[in-house]
């Protein structure tokens, strides 16, 4: 057991120096490593390659259509500057707050359907424009969007790394992911915010923090008078609609249990976005960047359930059952895992995928293995995903290069924010298991 045991983290130090050091693609990395395990663990070498493509195949077949469709989405609400409707108009509504309360906000809502460094591309010109009329830190307002952006894309699907981690830990209600999910993302992008305000501008609360309508006219956003708030968010909206319906009519006809289903809500969210970017852009505008932005992905994801499936073969369990006299601590271990994953090589999603594909057999051991107990877990691999964003992390040069802050400057600001909001979600789930494990007894 020791040996095997051994061999695993033999494999997890080949996936960090295979990433960071090598540079080598996370796919070859994984499909090396589920190799290495493989033969390591003494799997019969004619299974070898059943194995991987098994737990392969199993892996895109639940999650491939998942992350095309939200691909579609962000593609299309990028191109369409649905986005920079969406961000004009969450400053309009939420006027009377401080600013970089409203730049988190902004960041929490189109991080659902848009990644994070992308967003962050699309957001930069608005953030610098904020800055240079309301005379606020553009590094306070900086680490506000970066912030607000990250929560969402570690936490909330269809981003990659939470439905990743909802297949391969086999989740069937990702509305418990979007819920839960979605509430601890928004804390934790209001965290980033609170950190920006009171720890980098060091400012107390006043209506100088706040935008004026002066302000907001000096803000020009294309399309803005043909594309209202509603019709920008419906990509976002109506899926999360669609699959709260799902407990209302899992009882009537198959027809109204398929409007639920996560693939069809996000497929109807697609169809909605491609509409509203027809204006501007073909079918073809959209498609081609969002094949090519989700087959990657989709390899990652998919190969990090055949390492998943390859991990089945070891009885890690047992070595945790030997080790673990406290329950709590496995809502604590995920959350390692990921934090050393994320650091070591910096791909949130890597981190995510992989962490899952460890963790997925111990479920149980900690009582992690009901629908509640496997959101709980994505959410503590999903937070230390986030745990921290530093040099090796494409997202810290993005921040830092459009940000137009000094690399020690990110390092003291948006690396430490990262930090707390790691260190400030953990917590806030461990509370929340606490609760649980206590009223189930």
């Amino acid at each position: 057991m020791f040996l095997e045991i051994s061999f695993l983290l033999l494999t997890i130090f080949w996936i960090i120096i295979g990433c960071s050091l090598f540079k080598w693609h996370p796919f070859y990395v994984l499909l090396a490593g589920c190799v290495f395990l493989s033969f390591t663990i003494k799997i019969d070498p004619r299974d070898v390659p059943f194995e991987i493509i098994k737990g392969f195949i199993k892996t895109i077949r639940s999650i491939g259509l998942l992350i095309l469709f939200g691909a579609i989405i962000g593609i299309a609400l990028e191109k369409s500057h649905a986005t920079k409707v969406i961000a004009v108009s969450i400053l309009k509504y939420f006027i009377k707050i401080p600013i970089t309360y409203t730049i988190s906000l902004i960041g929490f809502i189109v991080s659902i359907p848009v990644f994070c460094d992308a967003a962050f591309v699309i957001l930069s010109t608005l953030n610098k424009k904020l800055s240079e009329i309301t005379s606020r830190s553009k590094t306070s307002l900086t680490v506000a969007l970066s912030t607000g952006l990250f929560a969402p894309h570690v936490l909330v699907p269809p981003t990659p790394g939470p439905i990743a981690a909802a297949s391969i830990l086999n989740l069937e209600n990702i509305l418990y992911l979007f819920l839960f999910g979605g509430i601890l993302a928004l804390i934790l992008a209001l965290t980033g915010a609170l950190f920006s305000e009171y720890f980098i501008e060091k400012v107390k609360f006043s209506s100088n923090n706040m935008l004026n309508l002066k302000d907001l006219k000096k803000i020009s956003v294309a399309d803005h008078n043909t594309l209202d708030f509603k019709m920008a968010s419906s990509p976002i909206w109506v899926p999360i609609v669609l699959m709260a319906l799902g407990p209302l009519v899992k009882d009537f006809n198959d027809y109204l249990n398929l409007i639920s289903n996560p693939t069809f809500a996000l497929f109807i969210g697609a169809i909605i976005s491609l509409w509203i970017s027809f204006k501007k852009n073909s079918l073809m505008d959209i498609f081609f960047p969002s094949i090519k932005l989700s087959i990657p992905i989709i390899g990652i994801t998919g190969m990090g359930g055949a390492l998943g499936s390859i991990i089945q073969n070891i009885n890690i369990a047992s070595w945790f059952n030997e080790i673990s006299s406290i329950s709590t601590m496995g809502i604590i271990i995920p959350f390692i895992i990921a934090a050393t994953l994320k650091t070591a090589q910096g791909s949130s999603t890597v981190a995510i995928i992989t962490a899952s594909s460890i963790v997925a057999p111990i479920l149980y051991v900690f009582g992690l293995d009901n629908e509640m107990g496997k959101v709980l877990a994505i959410l503590s691999i999903g937070v230390g995903s986030m745990t921290v964003s530093h040099s090796n992390d494409s997202y810290f040069w993005i921040v830092s290069q459009l940000g137009g802050i000094d690399i020690k400057t990110a390092y003291r600001t948006h690396t430490l924010a990262t930090f707390i909001q790691g260190i400030t979600g953990i917590f806030l789930i461990g509370i929340f298991f606490s609760i649980i494990s206590f009223f189930s007894f």
